[in-house]
């Protein structure tokens, strides 16, 4: 097969050229139109319902709404974890899917089952509203709307009505949040006392205002000829058109609603706010659906702002409050110049060792190939840029010349020798069979490749979706050297090699000189097996003992310029004491050099995915590229930490997203308690708070806020209400519609709809005894105060409740500071479980220790089986016991090039660089094969009896192949190390040390000890009477 395919190539050489060319084309006009994004979608596919419940606590949001909707989702198909939150008013239940799954379906099946529950859900409760799926980094963009001349609910109108409507629109735009709303609303102020002096009823009221906007269709009128319809238009449009709508007769005179009550322009009592730059405004959180392309979404974004601007006078709008596309474009950019970089400097390697432009540009030929064509079936199976897929390229890049230098090398050196020789043979049949004399050794190595990077396949959760791209492009890339080593290259070395001048000598003067240094040493080396031996073996115990002594990490910072930070305040604080903080904090930040906008917002926003309550405030600041980054970072923690009296973090969006996706909490470290009682768990976390407290190393440890706040409860009498001939529902509803406000109907106008509202004044609503002394009407009109048909007591209760899979859980979170997280997540482990828990409670101990250990596992098991299969494929190749254990003895060894790697550059171990030592087990089988193939290749079709000559003459063969192999390898991937943990390179900068660490060691392995111990160990059945002469026995 191998063979016909080759020959084919050489036959149609220039139909190959051609095809070659067009797929050049194809990749460069391809590029274009590439979806980019920062990395992969790394959170398992969600779908999450909202339901609004006015006025229901929060145990009656989890009984009432929480649970009956969790019961009926449970057991969806491909369901992996239930998640939800209860709070005052709001209930959230968050629905994890196994990756893969198809989440338009998921939300199919989903929304059938709470059409099923709807019914069964409280009158309170408004309907289930399903969020829009979203992608995992889910926020694409936060807008800040201000404006010194414009308040809030002016803002609100434009935002509402203008502005986002026209971001919906967007391609891939799944939803705008807007935080800081102060939606217009006609509000009938009430004062009992007013009604009770005019003889009128706060139903009486509710009636009047509701008739006075009610809008409804008018019908038609048939004509003889023609249909006409029948418009009923309101005649209010205005708060003073609504004061003067006529509630009754009293006597002569009408009782009009501004008779009785204050009608005024307001807005509804907020559930969140905004702060922008010192000062109250809107922030807007553009949201992105899954299959959004971010780079061009927010272009689009920014492109409609522009399309906004001449209708937003005096308003102020920053869309780089947070703006991940500039991460993005950094990273790529960055990732970009390292791959230009690394291919020049391979060029270099090539030119400088063959001096040959004809053989360094058909080995440089590779690499565009190879890049272009794993780029092309990305895009067409549907994939989406990110930085992973271009790093796994960029580690590629040095070896995908490497099948393409092989062939070269040796299809050069026959073509020599053929015109060296007294009888040439065509140059037809010279590159063919040099070509097929390293075709089998070139599939096996590149299939060892791509079999060692098997296990990453196997990785789950969040590792599984970071490296899976990574590994797809190098496999692809790798796969596709192989088919350009085997067609392409064959094919341009006969256009080029067989005119090529012949120069008196044979090597460059370069290659001369290490031939010359190589064959002085080799010899004693081969001498000296035991050596050998005994520094493979010294080597392993480097290795191991290196390893075992590194700190563990799961993913590094990244170096983003987007800065989050959380203030939680106690539970019960109130927008207005979280806006004088936020608005301090905002002052001092900017005051920060490089700091260029500011901005926060608090609580939470209509159909938003925080469920949080106004205590809760995110502050986010973006920073100057160019100024010092880790100077700016401590300034930052410095002012963050001037709050010591709220829970604060400083961090980067994308870490708290991983954080989030592998736990639901922020933490570095989740110890979840589960239970069914809320004062046990309180209590449960409180004493693994102390236990876990005394640890070394752990930072920022408290006990998730579900905790008991002061809530005023309203019980009727029964016996005072039947004497007075009230029911509990009539005082529930003049109670709820004086505090809290009803919506009685909507006016129209402009296109636009705002609400009208009865709500009681803010002196009868502005603390416990006004509302104690608020007067109730009986049904005879007689006035009654609240406190004479209820009790008015203020009780502690829950201000949230979690769950998950069912069952309440409460968290108790920590970060890791000054310490290897490996050693206190273990310290954290074994001191919970010897902790003593009531019946019906349990721990789990989660974060990112966790992702890294079952990651760590997945990796050695599945690499342990992927070593047996590397080992078959060597047996499959040289059919001989020895030399496969020769090669399992050795591969090992490569290792130590990488332990020494991330010993110099500060001991921490992270996935990246796990990843990294499963390439380099890769690199090393092939070189090592291709050096024993060349041995196998000379004694069998070359006569060359086993002796110190043949290792000699192979090892001396393949010197320049396995250096420049190397040398492009590693040298592909010096930017990436130079350029250090630069945006893009966070995750491949560990991983290029490691693979390089590894190279050198792999390479001293190849071209000095493989040849001893294959002098010593290689022979299969030595004669008697033949000794080796100069090597042990």
């Amino acid at each position: 097969m191998l063979a016909w395919l080759v020959r084919a190539a050489l036959t149609q050489r220039v139909l190959v050229l051609a095809l070659a060319a067009l797929l050049v084309v194809l990749g460069l006009r391809a590029t274009g139109d590439v979806p980019l994004d920062v990395f992969p979608e790394f959170a398992p596919p969600m779908v999450e319902i909202q339901t609004e419940a006015p006025g229901l606590s929060t145990e009656e949001v989890e009984s009432l709404i929480t649970v009956p909707i969790e019961t009926a989702v449970n057991g969806v198909p491909d369901l992996m974890t239930l998640r939800s939150k209860s709070v005052l008013g709001l209930s959230s239940v968050s629905i994890l899917f196994a990756s893969g799954t198809d989440v338009i379906r998921a939300r199919q099946l989903v929304q059938e089952r709470v059409t099923q529950v709807q019914a069964r859900l409280p009158a309170a409760a408004r309907p289930p509203v399903m969020l829009p799926p979203l992608s995992s980094t889910s926020r694409a963009m936060k807008i800040g709307i201000s404006s010194a001349k414009l308040d809030q609910m002016q803002l609100s109108e434009l935002a509402r009505w203008t502005i986002r409507p026209r971001l919906m629109a967007v391609p891939g735009v799944a939803n705008v949040a807007i935080w800081g709303l102060r939606d217009r609303q006609l509000q009938v102020l009430v004062d009992p006392d007013r009604l009770r002096a005019a003889g009128v009823t706060l139903a009486e009221l509710r009636t009047a205002a509701g008739d006075a906007v009610l809008v409804g269709g008018g019908g038609f009128v048939d004509t003889a000829t023609q249909r006409l319809a029948v418009q009923q238009t309101s005649a209010i449009q205005s708060s003073a058109d609504l004061a003067h709508a006529v509630i009754k007769q009293s006597g002569e005179a009408a009782v009009r609603i501004g008779d009785v009550a204050r009608v005024v322009d307001g807005f509804a009592a907020p559930i969140g706010n905004a702060i922008i730059d010192d000062g109250p405004g809107l922030m807007l959180i553009v949201e992105k659906q899954p299959t959004g392309n971010t780079l061009q979404l927010t272009r689009d974004v920014e492109a409609a702002i522009g399309e906004l601007k001449p209708g937003l006078r005096d308003v102020k709008v920053d869309t780089t409050i947070f703006r991940p596309a500039t991460f993005i474009e950094r990273s790529i950019d960055n990732l970009t110049r390292a791959l230009a970089i690394g291919c020049l400097l391979v060029a270099v390697v090539l030119f400088v060792f063959t001096r040959d432009w004809r053989q360094a540009t058909i080995s440089l030929v590779a690499i565009p190939l190879s890049l272009l064509g794993a780029g092309l079936v990305l895009l067409w199976s549907g994939a989406t840029i990110n930085t992973m897929v271009i790093a796994g390229l960029v580690i590629a890049l040095g070896e995908v010349v490497d099948d393409a230098i092989i062939d070269v090398e040796n299809i050069a050196r026959r073509l020599r020798l053929n015109r060296e020789a007294s009888n040439p043979r065509s140059n037809f049949d010279v590159v063919l069979s040099a070509s097929l004399e390293v075709r089998s050794a070139v599939v096996f190595a590149s299939l060892i490749v791509m079999l060692v990077f098997l296990p990453i396949f196997f990785l789950g959760g969040v590792a599984g979706t970071f490296f899976q791209p990574l590994a797809i492009a190098y496999v692809l890339a790798i796969a596709a050297s192989l088919l350009v080593a085997l067609v392409v290259t064959p094919a341009m070395c006969l256009f080029l090699l067989p005119n090529a001048p012949l120069k008196a000598e044979r090597d460059t003067r370069l290659v001369g000189a290490l031939k010359r240094r190589y064959a002085g040493v080799l010899p004693r080396m081969v001498a000296q097996p035991a050596l050998a031996m005994g520094i493979v073996a010294g080597g392993l115990l480097l290795a191991g003992v290196g390893y075992a002594g590194f700190k563990d990490q799961f993913l590094p910072d990244f170096r983003e310029t987007d800065f989050l930070m959380h203030f939680v305040e106690k539970p019960g604080t109130s927008i207005e004491a979280m806006d004088r903080i936020t608005i301090r904090a905002s002052k001092e930040l900017r005051a920060i050099p490089g700091v260029r906008n500011f901005g926060a917002h608090i609580g939470r926003a209509e159909a938003a995915d925080e469920v949080v309550g106004p205590n809760f405030t995110e502050l986010w600041i973006s920073l100057d590229e160019n100024v010092d980054y880790d100077a700016s970072v401590a300034r930052i923690k410095e002012v963050i930490d001037g709050y010591p009296g709220l829970y604060r973090d400083v961090l980067t969006y994308l870490r708290e997203r991983i954080k989030e996706v592998l736990s639901g909490a922020g933490a570095t470290v989740v110890i979840r308690i589960f239970g069914p009682d809320q004062a046990e768990l309180r209590a449960a976390a409180e004493r693994v708070r102390a236990k876990v407290a005394a640890i070394d190393g752990v930072a920022d440890l408290k006990v998730e806020q579900q905790v008991l706040v002061p809530q005023i409860q309203v019980r009727p009498r029964p016996a005072d209400l039947a004497t007075l001939g009230l029911t509990a529902g009539e005082v529930r509803r003049q109670a709820q519609t004086l505090v809290a406000g009803q919506k009685v109907g909507e006016i129209y106008r402009d296109q636009k709809a705002f609400d009208v509202a009865l709500w009681g004044e803010p002196k009868v609503r502005g603390d416990v005894h006004a509302l104690a002394d608020m007067m109730i009407q009986t049904p005879a009109g007689a006035p009654m105060r609240l406190r004479d048909v209820a009790d008015i007591r203020i009780m502690p209760a829950p201000n949230e409740i979690k769950r998950e899979n069912g069952e309440r859980r409460i968290d108790v979170t920590l970060n890791v500071a000054g310490a290897d997280l490996g050693t206190v997540a273990r310290a954290v482990e074994t001191a919970v479980g010897q902790m003593p828990f009531a019946t019906g409670y349990h721990p789990q101990v989660l974060g990112e220790y966790a992702a890294l250990r079952d990651s760590r596992q997945r990796l050695w098991t599945t690499g342990l089986l992927c070593l047996l299969g590397v080992l078959l494929l060597v047996w499959l190749e040289f059919r001989s016991a020895r030399i496969t254990a020769l090669v399992a003895t050795s591969l090992p060894f490569a290792l130590v090039g990488g332990v020494v790697g991330v010993a110099l550059t500060g001991g921490v171990l992270s996935l990246g660089s796990l990843v990294g030592f499963v390439t380099v087990i890769g690199i090393s089988a092939r070189n090592g094969i291709m050096l024993l193939s060349h041995y196998d290749h000379l004694r069998r079709f070359e006569g060359e009896d086993f002796g110190p000559r043949l290792i000699l003459r192979g090892a001396e063969e393949r010197l320049v192949p396995i250096l420049m192999t190397a040398a492009c390898a590693g040298l592909a991937l010096l930017p990436l190390i130079v350029a250090g943990n630069a945006p893009g390179h966070e995750i491949e900068h560990p991983m290029a040390i490691v693979i390089l660490g590894g190279l050198v060691s792999s390479t001293v392995l190849n071209l000095f000890l493989m040849p001893a111990l294959y002098a010593r160990f290689g022979r299969e059945k030595p004669a008697p009477d033949a000794p080796l002469a100069g090597v042990p026995a």
